[in-house]
């Protein structure tokens, strides 16, 4: 495990690592969850394995630190992720990111471009939504106010979750839990989706087979984002159906880097031309 602060109070992001080589992958669960909990039979899986990996907890989950003082924004999601990877001299990572963790990938590439290469995205949040009572979700995470949540709501949601998200999500702080959902309803401005959008970088979205075409497909496709349906699956892809998973996921990271070197071969000089494609 390594760790580093991440705020001018000295709260600390933490992450298990991977030995392997560069590029290295950067692994980001969601909401109420914890990365090496969710990624880790991918990182070593047998197509995938090989890289240094770092499956990091961001702040307020998992292992990593839980201040009350912190908003829990978007931005301030993707800010502090930034300087634990800044830490750890990361640079052009993969980031494979799911649910609300794709959401500040997303924000992350947009502020903090030197550091992401490309983007997998598993069934992340692209747009706001409404707050919905009675959700197991976010969205219903964030129907309660803040003092309704510490005051007991915190019990309604652990009821309706059930025991296998709850096994992670009792590990976040309760207001940072509380705040991540609100921030994550109301999105970004500009929304999560038109960032993703601007983007230039290699971008894959992965969706459960059974909801159904995504939303905005086709704009998302045109402007170079893959989308991809994972069969048998629910939200939680790589736990659903791991071997899938590991399989889209190796197929979409090597899609992306043939089409870079073939980007990089055609802007290159062929023999006896100049760059300009003038005779030598």
């Amino acid at each position: 495990m390594r760790d580093t602060a991440v705020t001018p109070e000295g709260d600390r992001i933490r992450w298990v690592e991977l030995p392997g080589q560069e590029p290295p992958r950067v692994y980001v669960h969601g909401l109420g969850a914890t990365s090496p909990a969710y990624f880790t039979p991918i990182a070593v899986h047998p197509l995938l394995a090989g890289r240094r990996s770092l499956l990091v907890d961001l702040l307020g989950h998992g292992i990593s630190d839980r201040p009350t003082r912190f908003d829990y924004t978007l931005e301030a999601h993707a800010d502090a992720l930034a300087e634990a990877l800044t830490a750890a001299e990361v640079t052009g990572a993969e980031l494979i990111a799911h649910s609300m963790g794709g959401s500040v990938a997303i924000v992350l590439a947009a502020r903090h471009p030197r550091l992401v290469s490309r983007l997998l995205l598993v069934d992340a949040n692209l747009d706001p939504i409404p707050r919905a009572p009675g959700s197991s979700g976010s969205s219903g995470i964030a129907a309660y106010t803040e003092e309704q949540f510490l005051a007991g709501g915190w019990e309604e949601v652990r009821d309706r979750v059930g025991p296998h998200w709850w096994s992670t999500m009792r590990l976040a702080g309760r207001e940072a839990l509380h705040r991540s959902a609100v921030h994550l309803v109301r999105g970004t401005v500009p929304t999560m989706r038109e960032l993703l959008l601007g983007l230039k970088i290699p971008r894959t979205f992965l969706l459960p087979e059974a909801d159904g075409p995504l939303p905005g497909t086709d704009e998302l496709i045109a402007s170079g984002v893959s989308v991809v349906a994972v069969p048998d699956c629910g939200h939680n892809i790589m736990l659903d159906n791991p071997e899938a998973f590991a399989r889209v996921t190796a197929a979409a990271l090597t899609d992306q880097e043939q089409d870079q070197e073939q980007d990089q071969d055609r802007s290159e000089p062929r023999p006896g031309r100049s760059p300009a494609g003038e005779c030598r």
